[in-house]
């Protein structure tokens, strides 16, 4: 049962960090309500889930090539996930982004709580 809760809880996980990529593109090219030309919209809306993803491969995936910090790691995850919520909430969405908050709070407690979810430790290859 603990084994199916975790690989559910790492699915939705997984889930919520591609949602986060999404709405760091839609943020993008709304442009955050600025109403810029359509070039630029285009190109945030590839930068920023670009950056995003460049970000998370690098300091908080599993696999990730820099794991030696936990400060780095939590920056990351908090950098990521909370511009994903600043970017709904800036396009016109609270509601949707007090959701993707709150199941993204709910997750990483349960992820906490089967032991799934944690830093690295300092010092640990990587």
């Amino acid at each position: 049962m603990r084994a199916a809760a975790t690989a559910l809880n790492l699915a939705l996980r997984f889930l919520l960090e591609l949602c986060a990529l999404a709405a760091l593109g839609y943020g993008g090219f709304d442009g955050y309500n600025l109403g810029g030309p359509l070039p630029l919209r285009i190109a945030l809306a590839a930068v920023l889930p670009s950056a995003a993803a460049l970000l998370w491969g690098r300091y908080a995936a599993p696999r990730a090539p820099v794991r030696r910090s936990p400060a780095a790691w939590l920056a990351t995850q908090l950098a990521v996930m909370g511009a994903a919520v600043a970017a709904l909430a800036a396009t016109g969405h609270p509601l949707l982004a007090g959701v993707f908050a709150a199941v993204l709070v709910a997750n990483t407690a349960a992820l906490a709580t089967l032991g799934a979810w944690h830093p690295p430790r300092p010092g640990a290859p990587g």
